[in-house]
């Protein structure tokens, strides 16, 4: 088709004339004169002092109220200090907080909603069930946003109190650029809340969890700060909302995640189904020198099928337990306890450093973790491991809280697998530091101090143990590994006990190592051993009480 001229003259020329307008600005921001300026309504209009000593609830909740009367707007905070109690937000409304705007809880109890009455039984704790008593709540909205570079402060120095956002069954909701501080409670608490963007979050002095999307799908948490004494983001599909709803289609990413706790946990109540979820470029760290219980924790131990779990480019700096995955048989809300699946995960590109507890991959008996690959991992440990001999008998635990301190000791300073088929690791490599040692008690409370200068008991001195054990483990693959050797002569880097239809190849044993691998159990089956690099080692492999005949053992160099 050909142009116009005269056509394209005439759009030209209306488009100058609109530039030449004095109705046109070319300014973004929107100047708040009044109550309402188009679509914008500003608090201190409404009567909101903003001096941080008036009770400014009643103005801000008449503004949020003749914001949505009047279809939906904006809802302004100028700089200020607003103390307040419970706020209801509504659909198709969005608070702005502008710099050095701050919304503050207010200290009185009676400020604040109730909790809300349960028609139903549920064993979830009440952080995780309720959600009127928070300072921004809201239920059944739609399109809802809380944005700006202003601060929402709890106004709390321990835990246990109002949540600063809980949003309960919403959809279309979006959370940016914000400051949360001082939070007695969950910070962001979702429960059965869809298609959610959570973007620039930075959240401080935390003494709950940071993020917890509950029963939610399609959630966005991105360049979010988070330091919490409790978990940092913790996907969960509790049971409080009467019915067990999945929690499917979470992307977490470029977030800095420090806390006393677990920075990225998956689980913890898991009645519900988790589909999808990947985290991708985040740091987990301690919280002012204070190590982290766990860096990624991927856990179902309510019945919940978790299926399609993608962790990758994560560095890890004082979690105790860099990686802790588990399917376990709890059974909460359940009438009888009933295990659920843990499958399809992969993770890849981790470098942990500081660790003080295993990295575990465990199901219990009769019911696997199923096909998890681990890729380009890197964990180092700077001592204090919980240790036990290798012929010790480990406790399943199958009912227990899921915790990456819950086996009292291990034999592995490293990883440690269990009741696994399809396990697929891939260059992995695993080190300690020259000052090393391991503890026979797992929790705080446990360890013995010496001479009370704050120095625990070593109860092997020196000797790490293996670095890497497999226990009824199928389908294994194990493909370029390598670890630093324990100084004792008994303990080979690897053990595998009870191995069927596996292949280890291209693995490496280092200068000093004495034992490389350690083969036993009696349903050994179907093992090749090829491709290893095994010259160093005094004895490359040693065979324990099984079948010769089971283990095919071909070009390796010893």
């Amino acid at each position: 088709m050909r142009s116009t001229p005269r056509s394209i003259f005439v759009v030209v020329r209306l488009l100058l004339l609109a530039l030449a307008s004095p109705t046109y600005s070319r300014s973004v921001a929107v100047e708040i004169v009044g109550p309402k300026t188009h679509t914008h309504f500003a608090v201190k209009q409404f009567g909101a002092i903003g001096d941080g000593t008036t009770n400014d609830t009643a103005p801000i909740q008449k503004a949020i109220d003749d914001c949505a009367h009047a279809g939906g707007g904006t809802v302004y905070f100028e700089p200020g200090t607003y103390l307040s109690g419970s706020l209801h937000l509504r659909s198709d409304v969005t608070l702005w907080l502008d710099t050095a705007a701050t919304l503050k809880g207010s200290p009185n109890e009676n400020d604040y909603d109730p909790p809300e009455k349960l028609a139903f039984k549920n064993a979830a704790d009440r952080e995780t069930s309720f959600f009127h008593y928070a300072l921004i709540w809201g239920e059944d909205l739609e399109r809802v946003a809380i944005i700006g570079q202003g601060t929402i402060d709890g106004n709390r120095t321990k835990r246990h109190g109002p949540k600063p956002i809980a949003l309960k069954r919403c959809k279309f909701v979006d959370i940016k650029g914000i400051t949360i501080a001082n939070a007695p409670n969950y910070c962001i608490s979702l429960l059965g809340t869809d298609d959610v963007n959570i973007d620039g979050v930075t959240i401080l002095n935390a003494y709950a969890d940071g993020i917890d999307p509950d029963c939610c799908r399609n959630v966005r948490i991105s360049n979010c700060h988070i330091e919490s004494v409790d978990d940092a983001i913790v996907p969960k599909t509790s049971f409080s909302l009467g019915e067990r709803r999945s929690t499917e289609n979470v992307a977490v990413t470029n977030c800095v995640l420090a806390t006393v706790s677990n920075g990225f946990k998956l689980g913890t109540e898991s009645g519900g189904d988790f589909k999808r979820i990947a985290v991708s470029n985040c740091i987990v760290t301690d919280l002012h020198g204070h190590p982290a219980t766990s860096g990624i924790s991927l856990e179902s131990v309510d019945g919940a099928h978790v299926d399609g779990v993608v962790v990758s480019n994560i560095t890890l700096v004082n979690a105790r337990a860099p990686l802790f995955i588990r399917l376990g048989n709890r059974g909460r809300d359940l009438e009888e306890p009933v295990p659920g699946t843990l499958k399809n995960v992969c993770i890849s590109n981790i470098v942990a450093t500081g660790g003080s507890l295993t990295s575990t991959i465990t199901g219990i008996p009769g019911r696997d973790v199923e096909n998890v690959s681990l890729a380009n991992i890197r964990l180092g440990y700077a001592g204090g491991v919980p240790y036990c001999s290798p012929e010790t008998a480990i406790p399943e635990m199958e009912c227990e809280y899921p915790d990456a301190d819950m086996f009292a000791a291990l034999p592995a300073y490293g990883l440690y697998c269990r009741h696994v088929r399809g396990l697929n690791l891939s260059d992995i490599e695993l080190t300690y530091d020259d000052n090393f040692y391991r503890l026979t008690a797992v929790r705080d409370q446990d360890i013995k101090w010496v001479n009370g200068t704050g120095t625990p008991q070593p109860s092997q001195p020196g000797r790490p143990g293996n670095a890497l054990v497999c226990d009824d483990v199928s389908l294994l693959r194990l493909n370029g590994f390598q670890a630093r050797p324990s100084t004792a002569a008994e303990d080979a880097v690897l053990r595998l006990v009870n191995i069927r239809h596996g292949i280890v190849r291209g693995c490496l044993a280092l200068p000093a190592t004495q034992t490389f691998a350690e083969i036993t159990g009696p349903a050994t089956a179907n093992l090749f051993l090829t491709g290893n690099n095994w010259a160093p080692a005094k004895q490359p492999l040693h065979l324990i009480n099984i079948d010769a005949k089971q283990v095919v053992h071909t070009a390796n160099s010893e």
